[in-house]
Formats: structure tokens, sequence, C-alpha cells
């Protein structure tokens, strides 16, 4: 917007204001969170200009005209609309445009959105893509360019790669508010010059620098990421970590999604150390579609917030006016405040973010129990839907895992362990008696067989480990094309037959989540763009993930959200133990190891 047109909306913001010109909406009647003041007004009307607030306070009335929309809030609390600081989309296995309407009755009326998923396998023009749909939505949708792709050079062949030159480029995009979580915290350590490069070219901008340092603090690492110029963390999951990193100058944002519950833990520095809660942040990082639809999205982590303790109005400020400040936004969003935009949301409790209304850019976008969004009108190119490369059908033969020399009556393997509602993993070191020379899985211990299958160059490459975690009790498998960060496909079963049928299954559909049972598909997620996202409506996914996760349990399967944890067993930066498609990766120690010890 230039000048001549921001003259234009702030002459009739004031005439608004001044009672010159009517509103076009006036919300009447209500209880004011002032999250830029932390106080609670009673009796408070908001005017509305277009798509922006020209006056708040104690009545309005010689701002309303018959045609004005006046909405009677009675007594009911106004909050501003809530940010989900720090997320990815693609989580959902849903298009930008179905993510917002299934978040938008929640109160959420502005995202962060890292689209790091798309670029691991397009690269730059996938994020083009994506903050292309995500301008057109009814709400702000602000991309934060990925940073790391790879995730970690030299341990995963990605199907796409992002230099310097890309994040330059990204940068000057209009659309892009800074450079999306720095996972290679290693290498930003150890001053790797790509690395700097990319920081050096978001603070040349002027834009945020996104964090995660998924790393124990014991050592000089995290002072090292601090002086990079990284500015937020959203990997610190103990009272430690977010200590640790409020006083290193970051701003620790905690996340409550679907997997990773970090909220309880995290406002322990709040409730029983006093730290200041405006250095506090909270996000979702990865939500399923069935939570979004069913059970709500930053709203929870606010909930969360207050639930362990933290006054209400500061819990409504981690999720507005903290992230609007953070990402340099408070002219725009973050407070009901005048010349910024009309982003509302009534509730009628406090202690509840239960949102009964949701007014997004000055409309209603959610009301009575309804949607009022119009279907999205945004068609996705062929190239995106031909994501999965995999040369012939794989057979129950490509997930051998044979002992060397053969004649070994007993191994020590290396063994990836799930940690419930966690994104690290245990390194665990199991005994294993081989058969014939050969390792299989073994439901009465919990050790599964993992897979994965290179997806984006057509090798096939296929590599073959252990895991211990998922409490299948039957002859199983398990295969997603969701697998952070490359997204290969990654396959876990209790038998290599099944593990064969699951892996031709995602093959035949181009790509998703499948799960198969004594040789049957029990349930399977279609996801054909890039083979991370459905192009059906949310309630539809969520349906079908819900069927999905039933299948798990069939299996025997009861940790939360297996599908979750399952893609992330290959995301090579986060500690102790990963599996990649050049081998086993130790984390903590950045190398490869054997999955059988010699």
């Amino acid at each position: 917007m230039n000048a001549s047109e921001i003259t234009e909306r702030t002459r009739r913001l004031i005439d608004v204001a001044m009672g010159r010109t009517p509103a076009h909406m006036v919300v009447r009647n209500g209880q004011w969170v002032c999250v830029q003041s932390g106080e609670i007004i009673e009796n408070t009307d908001i005017a509305v200009y277009g798509q922006r607030i020209a006056y708040v306070g104690r009545d309005a009335s010689h701002t309303i005209s018959e045609s004005t929309h006046v909405i009677d809030a009675q007594g009911r609390y106004l909050l501003p609309g809530l940010l989900d600081a720090h997320m990815h989309v693609e989580s959902g296995m849903l298009s930008v445009s179905e993510f917002v309407r299934a978040v938008v009755p929640h109160g959420t009326t502005g995202m962060f959105i890292d689209p790091h998923e798309i670029a691991n396998i397009f690269g730059l023009k996938g994020v083009r893509l994506m903050a292309d749909e995500a301008s057109i939505q009814p709400i702000h949708v602000w991309v934060q360019m990925p940073s790391c792709i790879p995730s970690a050079p030299g341990f995963e062949t990605p199907g796409a790669v992002v230099d310097s030159m890309d994040i330059a480029e990204a940068m000057s995009w209009d659309d892009v508010i800074g450079l999306g979580e720095m996972m290679n915290f290693p290498a930003v350590i150890n001053s790797d010059p790509k690395m700097i490069r990319e920081i050096a070219e978001t603070v040349a901008a002027g834009k945020v620098v996104g964090g995660h340092f998924a790393a124990r603090i014991n050592d000089h690492a995290i002072h090292g990421y601090a002086a990079a110029g990284v500015e937020d963390d959203h990997e610190g999951t103990t009272l430690e970590d977010a200590v640790t990193r409020i006083r290193q100058g970051m701003k620790a944002m905690l996340r409550y999604g679907s997997a990773w519950h970090d909220v309880a833990e995290g406002v322990r520095a709040i409730t029983e150390l006093g730290q200041d809660p405006r250095n506090f942040i909270l996000c979702t990082d990865d939500s399923h579609s069935q939570t979004l639809v069913d059970e709500g999205h930053v709203n929870r982590a606010v909930n969360q917030a207050i639930l362990h303790g933290v006054d209400p109005v500061s819990a409504i400020q981690m999720a507005t006016i903290n992230t609007a400040e953070h990402f340099r936004l408070t002219r725009d969003v973050g407070m009901i405040a005048p010349g910024r935009f009309a982003d509302i949301i009534v509730i009628e409790d406090i202690d509840k973010i239960a949102p009964i209304l949701v007014i997004g850019k000055g409309d209603v976008l959610y009301q009575d129990s309804q949607l009022r969004i119009p279907p999205p009108q945004f068609r996705y190119p062929d190239w995106i839907l031909e994501s999965i490369n995999i040369p012939s059908q794989i057979d129950k033969g490509d997930f051998t895992l044979s002992v060397n020399p053969s004649g070994r009556s007993k191994v020590v393997a290396n063994v990836i362990g799930v940690l419930e509602n966690q994104a690290p993993t245990k390194r665990l070191k199991l005994d294993i008696t081989p058969n014939n020379g050969k390792i299989h899985p073994d439901i009465q211990r919990d050790i599964a067989k993992l897979a994965l299958i290179e997806r984006h160059h057509g090798t096939g490459k296929t590599q073959v480990g252990l895991v211990h975690g998922f409490g299948f009790t039957s002859r199983c498998a398990v295969a997603s094309t969701v697998a952070h960060d490359s997204h290969h496909m990654v396959i876990v079963g209790t038998d290599e037959t099944d593990m064969a049928i699951a892996a031709n299954e995602l093959i035949k559909i181009g790509g998703g989540q499948t799960v198969v049972r004594e040789g049957n598909v029990l349930a399977s997620v279609e996801l054909p763009i890039a083979g991370i996202i459905s192009n059906k409506e949310a309630e539809t996914v969520s349906h079908e993930v819900s069927m999905l996760l039933d299948a798990f349990r069939e299996c025997g399967c009861r940790i939360n959200n297996p599908n979750m944890q399952l893609s992330l067993l290959a995301l090579v930066v986060i500690p102790e133990l990963r599996i990649s498609d050049l081998g086993l990766v130790d984390v903590t120690s950045q190398r490869f190891i054997p999955v059988i010890e010699p």
C-alpha cells in the first residue's frame, strides 16, 4: 500500500471516530480485553470501517447510521483475534484454504506459516505456491521462508535445495515475514557459511529469524545460537529450556499442537519463577486435521496456559500482542485498538477461549455456529500432484535386515525409541536373537521394523532399521509419505509382507498414509498434493484421519497421535536417533551408526 492509499484510509478512520462518517460495523456492550494495558474494560463499543477499527470506547452511537451493522455483545468478552506464531499447514494435511476454514471457528485470525515441508519437496516454487494461496485468505497468513532445505546436509537426500540466493529473493516478497525455523543448529554454532548467510539476508531485510534449537542445554551451544541472531525458539520442552531462552534474549515459544505438549512445563517459568509473561509466545507447530476440527487450534494452547496457572489476560497476550510485537506487526494486529485490523472474537468465559463470534478483516467469519467463509477458489498445478517417484513395486524382500556374519546367535541393535507426545526419540541398545541370519520384528518386545524409501529422484533406495514404542500387538504395517523433513516414504510394521502392501498402496494412491493389518488395507488418507496434503475438505480429512487412528488401535497401538510420531522418525535434526535414506543417524554425535553393531 502506497502513501496515498494510507492517507485515504487514515482520513476515513478519523472521520468515523469523530462521527463524520458512519461505521460499517459496530460491536456494542462488550468487556474489552485490552491486551496492550492488561485490563478488562466493561461497557465497550468497537466501531469498524472497512477492514480496520476506527473507534474503541464507552459509546459508539455517534458512528452508527441506518446502514451500520450493529452487533450486541451482551456483556461478553471482546478479544483480539488469536495469532499462531509458528506452524506448518502441511501438518494438518490440508491446503491453506481448508486449514483456514478449520481454524477460524476457534478464533484464529492470523497464522505465521513455515511451509518447510513443501519446500523440501519442491523448493522455492513450492513456497511461492503456498504464499500465493495464503494471499487470498479471509484472515492473515504470513509466510516464513524455510531455512534449512535440506535440514541436515549430508544426512539425507532432499527433493529440493534452498540456498542463500533463494532466501534473499524470498525476503524481497511482501508476504514473507521472516526466516523459518533454523533447524540446522549444529551448522549455525559451527559458523557454517550457508546458514550464516541465510540469517544475514533476513536481518538485512529487517525481518525475523526463527529458531529451532533441539538440543540439551549443557554446553555453549545455546549461547552461540543466540549470538547468531536467532530471535525465538519453540523446541524447548522443560522449565530450564524456557528460562534459558528468555535470558538469552529469545522469545520462548510454547507449543501445544496435536502431539507436542510443552505449555504446562514452559509456563512454570511464569507461575513459579515469576518471569515476565510478555516474553512468552504460544504456537501449535503441528496440528492434524482431526484436532483442528474437533478440538481447536491456538485457543487450545491459551486454554492450557490458563489451566496451568497463567492469568487469563496474560495467556491471551501470549497469543496476540506478544506475537504481533515479535513480528513487528503491532500497527496492524495483536490488539483491539484504532487503526488495527478488525480481528475480533467474542467469548462467554474468560477462563476458556471458545468463540461464539469471529470477525476477521472487518467481516463476520463465524457466527451462530456457522462458518461464513466461501469455498476456496485456488487451483493447484499438475506438477505438484505428481510427486511419488518410486520406480517399481515394493517386495517384502526389500525390508530384509541381515546379520553379518550370519552365524551370530545374538546381536546388539541400535533401536529408535519413540517418546509419546514428544519430538525427541531415545537411542536404545537392545539384545536381539537373529533367525537364519536375519532380524525379524518381535511383537512381544514391541520391536517393529522401520524402513525408508527414497521417493523424489526415482532411486527407490531403501534403508531398514528397528523401532520401539508403537505397541503393535498383531501382524500389521503403517506407511506414510509425510516423513519430516525430506518426506520420503516411511514404513513401520511387524510383518514384511504387510509393509510391502502398505508401501504399494501409497504408490497407487499418489501419496498419503495407510494402515494394513494381516494383508488388508484398513484405512488410508489420500494426499495427492506433494504427497503430504489432501485436496479434500477439512471435515473429510478429519474423518479419514479418525479412521486411520482407529486402524492404528486395531493393530494394538495406544499412543497419542501415532501417525505424527511416525512422521518424525526421519527428522534427522532432532536427537537422538533417526533414519534417513542414507542410513541410521545418531543426531547427538552427528554421525551414521549401524543398525546392528559389529
